[in-house]
């Protein structure tokens, strides 16, 4: 062990000495322009063949991807996504499962029984977001389809959840679906199907936002973070109409709808855990971005999202943190200029902004400079390592995710997680993937199940053809000596995943 902490010490250093506000100093390395495309669209190289075929090489190709037919996973991680519960129960009835269970432990005497009959709750439902998580990560990894993983996670971040706010460890799942279906498509929809997800309504609060109790707290986020931006420069007052445009938006779980007037049950709308109920809606006339809005129904809702969907504002906004997300920190103005006019010719059509922005000259010179947030690193990692061969105990994956600060539907407010690389680039935060990148180059991690005597921990190759022919011209010369010094396999993959190369992409 003394031998594995001197030897990596060089390379660690390299890391930890990286100041909180910001990494290490990206390398300046030659390497093969292909390869450094399909390190920036995929969630990380390859060494597996068939999966590094699908990465784009080049603006036609990544074209050919966004366009192409979603491919499938290997067959044993479809395997353990079809036995999950999300995947056999439809998600409304997995709420109102979950809340038929609590109203009956609620009707229980308070004794040990009911105290036990509420931990067994509490732990179905953690269970079914952790179900989720385990379902990312073997996508993440393991589809052919890399891009749209990789723009799944952007909108779940940009469409912010937090999973343990009510039934939503119950929803998470179906929310990540609903935005991994519509990853690609118009901006507008996925806005739109974002507020049609009970899962959204229920984090902020829009199903107690009523006539005579307004309740704002979805309206400012989405104007703030959703679309135009905090310095789009809309009043207190447009947010106010915007929550009296979203009254009667809400959740309702289980059959059954509510007593309504007879002018009003033509307004009714249910769909799934969806509800608009028009007796709680405001139908007074709003004004709203300068645009005067009749009182009709939820027909209000559509005008509204129209409005914020062709914004400028949204348009820069949206384009700002996707180019943030794929180029690094503070992207050329002239290349968010460009995606921007994009989004506003094309009606939001992400799949245009995406190519306007690979298209670029910024975004070529940018390739190898991005510094990875927590979820690429470790998949990127995980990539490399088992691209080739399906883990079956995600859990020390969604660990490690969570052990650098980004854990998986966990971030309480409604901002997301930074884009910025500073966020991720502190001492500790460092020091931490180093560890990580320990355990996975020593296959400590059972990550196959546990380890017997007779079957010890299987431990990658990453000293392979694809290491020689592709990595090894990325690295400095720091590194290539660190490595040099490795006195076994495991502690030269260690040495490879924590190199201040590879925090790049």
């Amino acid at each position: 062990m003394l031998r594995i902490v001197s030897v990596a010490g060089i390379v660690a250093a390299a890391l930890i000495s990286g100041s909180a506000s910001s990494p290490p100093h990206a390398p300046s390395i030659s390497s093969d322009f292909n390869s450094a495309w399909a390190n920036r669209l995929t969630w990380g190289m390859t060494s597996n063949a068939n999966l590094m075929s699908e990465g784009p090489g080049n603006a036609l190709q990544l074209e050919r991807t966004l366009k192409a037919h979603p491919g499938e996973l290997p067959p044993e991680a479809r395997a353990q996504i079809a036995a999950m519960r999300i995947s056999k129960t439809q998600m409304p009835q997995l709420v109102e499962e979950m809340e038929n269970e609590l109203q009956s432990i609620r009707r229980m005497p308070d004794n040990n029984e009911k105290l036990n009959a509420r931990k067994a709750h509490d732990k179905s439902m953690n269970d079914l977001a952790e179900e989720a998580r385990y379902r990312f990560v073997l996508r993440a990894i393991y589809s052919p389809d890399q891009l749209r993983e990789q723009m799944t996670w952007f909108w779940i971040n940009h469409f912010n959840v937090y999973s343990g706010k009510d039934y939503n460890r119950a929803m998470i799942g179906n929310y990540e679906d609903t935005i991994r279906d519509r990853a690609f498509g118009k901006f507008r929809d996925l806005l739109d199907a974002t507020l049609h997800h009970p899962a959204m309504l229920r984090y902020l609060d829009n199903d107690q936002n009523a006539v005579g109790h307004i309740n704002e707290n979805y309206a400012r986020e989405i104007m703030e973070l959703h679309t135009m931006g905090a310095d789009a420069g809309y009043s207190q007052k447009d947010v106010q109409e915007l929550a009296r445009i979203l009254t009667g938006v809400g959740v309702r779980v289980g059959p059954g709808t509510p007593q309504l007037k007879p002018q009003w049950r033509d307004l009714y709308i249910r769909a799934g855990l969806f509800e608009f109920n028009p007796a709680r809606h405001d139908f007074g006339d709003k004004h709203f971005l300068g645009h005067v809005i009749k009182g009709s129904g939820f027909g209000e809702v559509e005008q509204a999202l129209d409005i914020l969907a062709k914004s400028p504002a949204t348009a820069k906004k949206v384009s700002t943190q996707l180019a943030t997300y794929f180029m690094g920190d503070m992207p050329r103005q002239s290349v968010i200029k460009k995606m921007a006019q994009t989004f506003q010719r094309t009606e939001g059509d992400i799949a245009e902004v995406i190519l306007t922005m690979a298209r670029t000259q910024e975004f070529s010179a940018s390739l190898g400079k991005s510094f990875k947030n927590p979820v690429q690193y470790v998949i990127s990692a995980l990539r490399l390592a088992y691209g080739d061969r399906v883990i079956r105990n995600p859990q020390p994956v969604v660990g490690w995710i969570r052990q650098l600060g980004a854990s998986l539907y966990d971030r309480q407010t409604p901002e997301g997680y930074s884009m910025n690389s500073g966020a991720w680039s502190a001492p500790g935060q460092m020091a931490t993937r180093f560890d990580v990148a320990k355990r996975i180059g020593d296959g400590s991690a059972n990550l196959f199940g546990p380890a017997t005597k007779s079957d010890p921990p299987a431990f990658p190759n990453l000293r392979n053809l694809f290491y020689h022919d592709t990595l090894e011209a990325t690295l400095g010369q720091e590194t290539k000596a660190a490595l040099a010094k490795a006195t076994s396999a495991q502690e030269w993959n260690m040495l490879l995943l924590s190199s201040p190369e590879f925090m790049y992409r």
